[in-house]
């Protein structure tokens, strides 16, 4: 008769895999990927190095877990911010606001997730986030052309251009560590809103 694990047992597993997953997204925050090796995230975890390997058999597996994680809690705090009730031109300043800001409120993460050079298989991950993005951007334009506040446009192609030059604008800042100053940050922001407003031809409330 096979071997059935008790739920205490899956239980234990489960809480060590969370651990593990844990450390691994604080290691990343503080080191990069560069920086996550094994070792690093068994002391972080607590735990011995074979471990790790018992639910993470290569590093590989561990940093694409690490990535999955963190990305799809910054797609959904992008998802929030679009579904809320607003005109077009609010909805990208929200959507801008909330995704430029968490990555420059926490820029060593927002640089693994976005540019940081890494194993294939995060590689692969960035792209399944990248449609991920596009398609909550591409949900908002919709809603715009719909409501009359936008003119009709491609919206996939309008989506993706937006996705890839945000985080474009991004990367140069996020690659020092830090966006300096609140100046710095916040006038980042406001020329990333306006760019993104004027490429889908948004008037903002405030013109």
């Amino acid at each position: 008769m096979p071997y059935r694990r008790t739920p205490g047992v899956e239980a234990r597993l489960s809480a060590s895999r969370d651990r593990i997953r844990a450390a691994a997204l604080a290691v990343v925050a503080e080191r990069g990927y560069a920086g996550c090796s094994i070792t690093a995230v068994a002391q972080r975890a607590g735990v011995a190095t074979g471990s790790v390997y018992r639910h993470f058999p290569a590093k590989a597996d561990l940093v694409a877990e690490v990535f999955r994680a963190a990305s799809q809690r910054e797609v959904d705090a992008f998802a929030r911010a679009a579904a809320l009730e607003r005109s077009a031109a609010e909805g990208v300043a929200a959507v801008i606001e909330t995704f430029a800001g968490r990555a420059l409120r926490a820029p060593r993460m927002a640089y693994a997730l976005l540019a940081e050079p890494a194993d294939p298989a995060v590689d692969a991950e960035r792209l399944v986030f990248r449609r991920a993005y596009a398609a909550v951007l591409a949900e908002l334009i919709r809603r715009g052309i719909a409501a009359g506040e936008l003119p009709d446009q491609d919206v996939e192609v309008g989506a993706a251009a937006l996705v890839g030059a945000i985080g474009e604008a991004l990367v140069g800042p996020l690659a020092v560590g830090a966006a300096g100053s609140d100046n710095i940050r916040d006038d980042l922001i406001t020329n990333l809103i306006s760019f993104a407003q004027r490429s889908i031809g948004a008037v903002s409330d405030d013109a």
